[in-house]
């Protein structure tokens, strides 16, 4: 799979933060799902920011009320899984990533089946295999926009939580 790496030096945590990252143009789909994670990592704090930065992803959708109640669901209690998403987190360090904050968004041969949409993935330091995120062109501005997060099902437990380890 081939990869398009991204290095963030901070978190956003507003939507304006967000949009003053270069990334924000969000002329391809790589830019897009690597946003998408970074809109994430503050969600047990800040909630509504989360999702106010998730509807500027979406474009010209909004986050419904399923798509928040899946949210809530798989990161309460779990905000790790987005973490996990980055370079050096690992279970053993509980999900701690490297700073500068880097990501690598893959494409694979099936990624772009369909025109105007893509499948992007995303490798956790917690899974075997890379997860999902799709995402959707709006050819009128070129602009590509969140359609659905696939990625964040359940991963290794951080080291310090598992009972097992």
């Amino acid at each position: 799979m081939n990869g398009v790496s991204f290095s963030f030096s901070s978190l956003p945590h507003s939507v304006d933060a967000l949009k003053a990252l270069p990334e924000a143009s969000l002329s391809t789909p790589f830019q897009t799902a690597a946003l998408a994670l970074l809109a994430l990592c503050g969600f047990e704090q800040h909630k509504d920011e989360s999702f106010a930065m998730l509807d500027f992803l979406k474009g010209p959708e909004s986050v419904s009320v399923f798509e928040k109640q899946f949210l809530t669901e798989r990161l309460s209690g779990k905000g790790y899984k987005v973490y996990s998403f980055f370079a050096g987190a690992t279970p053993e360090n509980g999900y701690t990533p490297s700073v500068p904050y880097s990501i690598t968004v893959y494409e694979n041969p099936y990624s772009f089946d369909h025109e105007n949409w893509a499948t992007l993935w995303v490798q956790s330091g917690g899974a075997d295999s890379p997860r999902s995120i799709k995402l959707r062109k709006k050819p009128s501005t070129g602009e590509w926009f969140l359609n659905e997060i696939q990625c964040l099902s359940d991963i290794r437990l951080p080291v310090a939580d598992d009972p097992w380890a």
